[in-house]
């Protein structure tokens, strides 16, 4: 088998309003829109990178049952966070972790879309030294 992509398609009850906030806040495009469900991606190459569904959708079998906001963090890495952060804010986005350098390795914040995904904004940057240590091996 050739995996030719993957993402995860979640299904919100927020539709149209988390489709926005990925577009506005992430410059994701919608390359496939019906009533029930929306892929979000790369404008210029197609490639999906999230899927939202409605949960009246038609498809079959039946589920999966609305996100209820809890177990699943979407990790959105950026070149720029602290400039993420900045933009997100103006833009009046629900902050719910704000911007922080981790020892392991991330400058990071965290915002919550209208249907409760939280998303972890990163970029990826030196770990403090010695911090990995203790978990390999």
């Amino acid at each position: 088998m050739t995996t030719i992509a993957c993402y995860p398609l979640i299904t919100v009850r927020e539709l149209r309003a988390s489709r926005d906030f990925f577009v506005r806040h992430f410059g994701l495009a919608a390359v496939f829109e019906a009533s029930w469900v929306v892929m979000l991606g790369d404008a210029v190459s197609g490639d999906i990178r999230l899927g939202l569904m409605s949960p009246d959708h038609p498809s079959n079998p039946p589920g999966p049952e609305p996100f209820d906001g809890l177990g699943m963090i979407v990790t959105m890495q950026v070149d720029d966070a602290g400039a993420a952060f900045a933009q997100a804010r103006a833009a009046g986005a629900a902050i719910h972790h704000a911007l922080a350098d981790e020892p392991w390795g991330q400058r990071r914040f965290m915002l919550r879309d209208p249907s409760g995904i939280l998303v972890d904004v990163v970029e990826q940057v030196e770990p403090q030294a010695g911090w990995w240590d203790r978990y390999m091996g």
